[in-house]
């Protein structure tokens, strides 16, 4: 089965000292997950160039793409894009696609915002984002997309093709015991099957269920024999249902 691994980078100071809520790492874990992409690592970074730098560099060394978010724009903190050129050794200079596409919102002429807005890393690729005008910047393995949650979001949906690969597919039991309960049937189910993706999440006031078990796996048959395994080992009164 083919495996893709992903690192996202949250980029801002805002979001280090909880002025601003971060969504686009939530979306971008379901999305990749649908998109059969193992998201290996998050990592929350202030506006640092030097931070960015060295975080940008480790993980496209370590992971088969990567996706920034924030740091994009005309103001002093926006850094994101020097960074990730620096982070490759790549200087950082206007792209006349870029700067048309700018030019279009600038009735007097391009300032200097306007002109920092049209930059992008030497040897960066733009690519079409969906139904929004202005491109997502790519160098190597790295993909550059903003902070604002409605244009991350569907700049990473445009982007979702490139990325997709072999599906995870998905059972869940629904348990009325703890997991002081029902510890002994999870391991014994990893033993006889240490490739699979289980997880356990309790949960607190619902009386329709105590906890929520995942098993997931890339190989259909395999995650059913290993859900069919863990459902003949839990005492039947404990499992509420099945998905």
């Amino acid at each position: 089965m083919n495996e893709r691994t992903c690192a996202i980078i949250v980029v801002g100071n805002e979001i280090l000292s909880g002025k601003v809520r971060d969504g686009n790492a939530w979306f971008a874990a379901r999305e990749l997950r649908r998109l059969g992409v193992a998201l290996n690592r998050i990592a929350v970074v202030p506006d640092e160039r030097q931070t960015i730098i060295d975080e940008v560099r480790q993980c496209a060394k370590s992971f088969d793409f990567v996706i920034t978010s924030g740091g994009v724009g005309p103001t002093h903190d926006d850094i994101t894009i020097e960074a990730v050129a620096a982070a490759f050794g790549r200087k950082v200079a206007v792209d006349p696609e870029l700067r048309r596409i700018v030019a279009q919102y600038f009735t007097g002429g391009l300032n200097a915002a306007g002109l920092k807005m049209a930059e992008a890393p030497e040897g960066a690729v733009l690519i079409a984002a969906g139904d929004l005008r202005f491109p997502t910047i790519q160098l190597e393995n790295v993909y550059i997309l903003p902070g604002i949650p409605q244009i991350f979001e569907t700049k990473l949906k445009a982007l979702g093709p490139r990325f997709a690969t072999d599906p995870y597919y998905l059972r869940t039991i629904y348990t009325n015991a703890g997991e002081g309960v029902i510890a002994e049937h999870l391991n014994a189910t990893l033993r006889q099957f240490p490739e699979l993706l289980l997880g356990s999440y309790p949960k607190i006031g619902d009386d329709s269920y105590r906890v929520k078990l995942t098993l997931e796996s890339k190989d259909r048959g395999y995650l059913e024999r290993a859900f069919n395994h863990l459902i003949g080992l839990l005492p039947a009164a404990v499992v509420v249902k099945t998905e």
